[in-house]
């Protein structure tokens, strides 16, 4: 950010926890008022019509920073009557650009910094065509999306990690029914990642192994989990599942990076993520769901010893005081028997 660039309109915080070491995203300026809370429900049924979708009337919203066209990135100086995907700054973003990090400190013991970073959404042309439907070309198109992003974002200032998800539908914590994805960048690495990564560390200077690559072995020589494989992707319902029908879906080449992932590897990681969302709409009559990619941070540091993966999980189920007190989910379900029956869809 230059400094003729304006201050943010609304400065998010990030609070951290001493207890469960976690940090925490104060977006207030997201909410507005306490009140626009009670207002939430009717809101989100108002933006999925198309005549009030802030999405379809995308001139109203800030200026894009990149524009495909069936498959080809072109100026995002002025928005083509062609265009398929848009990427824009969030209008009430989570984290926004600064100038530096402000660390402030309460009652000599809590932490505060603002929450510097960009927020980006990723918009798809269509009001009503989701993923699923989409073929190999519209997907591949959306991982370039993806990995372009990713490139220029990871060259800005305090952006050390880039989170990637999408949320589809209203149990997902889609708030605009318009199919969109995310960008988060963050000058920090949430306590999830930190602890995979160190685990990783841990495997890898133990055995000389990555435990990733392990478990792909693994699920490759039984193959009772595996939904769907094929030369450069594994699809697979997990040992030990965070959600009932929760797949990951894993480069079989090791890699840390998912910004270095080749044209050849996108064009299979459409394959296998097409069939995996067709098997879902299927199987599972269009569940809502989350996906995000976990790749290593972009700190600069060495992560070899990671493996980047994208994680789909579909809202089967709520969870109730055991598992938010706990944070361990109850699955009704084997994951051998989720892959069978999504084998079979």
């Amino acid at each position: 950010m230059s400094k003729k660039q304006k201050q943010p309109k609304f400065c998010s915080e990030l609070r951290f926890d001493l207890v469960s070491k976690n940090w925490v995203v104060i977006a207030s300026g997201r909410a507005l008022r306490p009140k626009m809370f009670k207002k939430e429900k009717k809101e989100i049924e108002l933006k999925s019509s198309v005549e009030n979708c802030v999405f379809c009337n995308i001139y109203t919203q800030e200026k894009p920073v990149l524009i495909f066209c069936h498959g080809k990135s072109i100026s995002p100086e002025q928005i083509p009557k062609n265009w398929t995907i848009i990427v824009i700054p969030n209008k009430y973003p989570a984290f926004s650009p600064n100038l530096k990090i402000d660390k402030r400190i309460e009652g000599g013991i809590y932490e505060t910094i603002n929450a510097v970073g960009y927020h980006e959404v990723v918009v798809f042309r269509s009001h009503k065509k989701q993923l699923y439907s989409f073929s190999i070309k519209e997907i591949k198109e959306l991982i370039d999306v993806y990995q372009k992003r990713y490139l220029d974002l990871m060259k800005k200032k305090f952006v050390n990690y880039i989170s990637i998800f999408h949320n589809h539908g209203k149990k997902a914590g889609a708030s605009i029914s318009h199919p969109h994805s995310q960008i988060i960048t963050t000058p920090l690495i949430d306590t999830d990642l930190k602890t995979s990564l160190s685990n990783a560390k841990k495997y890898f200077k133990s055995h000389k192994k990555c435990v990733y690559c392990l478990m792909s072995k693994i699920e490759k020589e039984n193959k009772k989990r595996i939904v769907y494989e094929n030369k450069d992707f594994l699809a697979v319902c997990p040992f030990a599942p965070k959600s009932a029908f929760q797949i990951i879906i894993s480069p079989k080449r090791h890699s840390a990076y998912f910004e270095k992932i080749t044209e050849k590897e996108k064009s299979r990681l459409a394959d296998a993520f097409q069939i995996v969302l067709k098997k879902f709409y299927k199987g599972l009559n269009n569940p809502d769901y989350n996906f995000y990619i976990h790749t290593a941070p972009c700190d600069g540091k060495n992560y070899d010893y990671y493996h980047w993966h994208l994680t789909i999980l579909p809202k089967t189920s709520i969870w109730g005081g055991f598992e938010l007190a706990a944070q361990m989910e109850i699955s009704t379900i084997k994951p051998e028997k989720a892959a069978e029956y999504l084998r079979n869809q």
